[in-house]
């Protein structure tokens, strides 16, 4: 019999999957990522492809994504010919992870598109969405950043590289469900920034947790920042500076937004803190948020308890 053809009712799919047929019938309606054919009696029948496409979200959600996430990387992505549950238990699965980081910096250097859209699709298929973000895409950024200070790649480098993966993660952002109950966020680049994927990146961990960012990016003017929280009002403002030479505005801006706003819980975040001396930073200590997800967890959980 043909992969092609029905062979599989719904009952029979449900436990070979350990899924409801009403959430299997919900997914078809709502995401339509597969379209089982109908037998003379009208019930669903489900192929061999069916199966593999069912096995590969399932997979996803059991990671963390949600549904929709998972449906949304499938159709930017091909189904990878290995099983990703087994794939990603190897022993060499972290290492793996750094081939991909340094195979996906060498495509973006090399202004190859389509090979790093093929990458992150197999980043994506074998590791959470966590994981790419945070361990790969963020080693990723941090080592073009430096590359592009020390004048070892172009502007040209930096810029197309930024595009590609501003958009990848869009994508994902976009998706992302939000928490009522969660107090709201604003995140924007420090004074003079222009790199602001690290705090996408950051923003989506905070959207990942359900809190509502009001994401401004870079190049906002002197003042507009007071403008956004006085409309706002949130809780969190989140800075985030690459370059060392934007850390002194950073921090001045911080510090006088903090006077204004005597409720207003300011982070600090990015690369250019790290090239800065520490005991320079020691009056600011409590607003870094720190650089792994487990740090930002921890100030997260610190903060929120207070």
């Amino acid at each position: 019999m043909s992969s092609q053809e029905g062979k599989y009712n719904i009952k029979a799919v449900s436990k070979m999957l350990g899924i409801q047929p009403g959430t299997l019938r919900a997914w078809e309606r709502r995401y339509n990522m597969i379209a089982p054919v109908r037998n003379d009696s009208g019930h669903r029948l489900y192929t061999e492809e069916h199966i593999k496409i069912l096995k590969w979200l399932i997979t996803k959600v059991n990671k963390g994504f949600t549904i929709s996430q998972a449906v949304n990387l499938l159709e930017h992505s091909e189904l990878p010919s290995e099983d990703p549950v087994s794939v990603s238990a190897a022993p060499d699965a972290s290492d793996r992870s750094m081939d991909l980081t340094e195979e996906l910096m060498t495509a973006l250097l090399s202004f190859d598109e389509n090979t790093a859209h093929e990458l992150l699709n197999r980043a994506f298929s074998l590791y959470s969405i966590d994981k790419v973000l945070i361990d790969i895409l963020g080693t990723l950024l941090v080592k073009i950043g430096d590359l592009w200070e020390n004048g070892k790649i172009t502007s040209a480098h930096e810029h197309f590289a930024s595009s590609f993966l501003r958009s990848r993660i869009g994508i994902i952002l976009h998706t992302l469900p939000v928490n009522g109950l969660l107090p709201k966020v604003v995140s924007v680049c420090g004074p003079g920034e222009w790199h602001e994927l690290g705090l996408l990146i950051f923003t989506l961990y905070l959207r990942r947790k359900g809190f509502e960012v009001i994401y401004l990016g870079t190049s906002i003017a002197d003042g507009d920042i007071d403008i956004v929280l006085g409309e706002v009002n949130p809780k969190f403002l989140f800075y985030s500076c690459t370059l060392q030479e934007n850390v002194e505005k950073t921090i001045a801006s911080a510090g006088e937004l903090r006077g204004k706003h005597e409720h207003l819980i300011i982070g600090l975040g990015g690369n250019g803190f790290n090239k800065v001396s520490r005991d320079d930073l020691k009056p600011y200590e409590s607003m870094f948020v720190g650089n792994t997800k487990e740090e930002w967890d921890t100030w997260l959980k610190e903060r929120l308890s207070v």
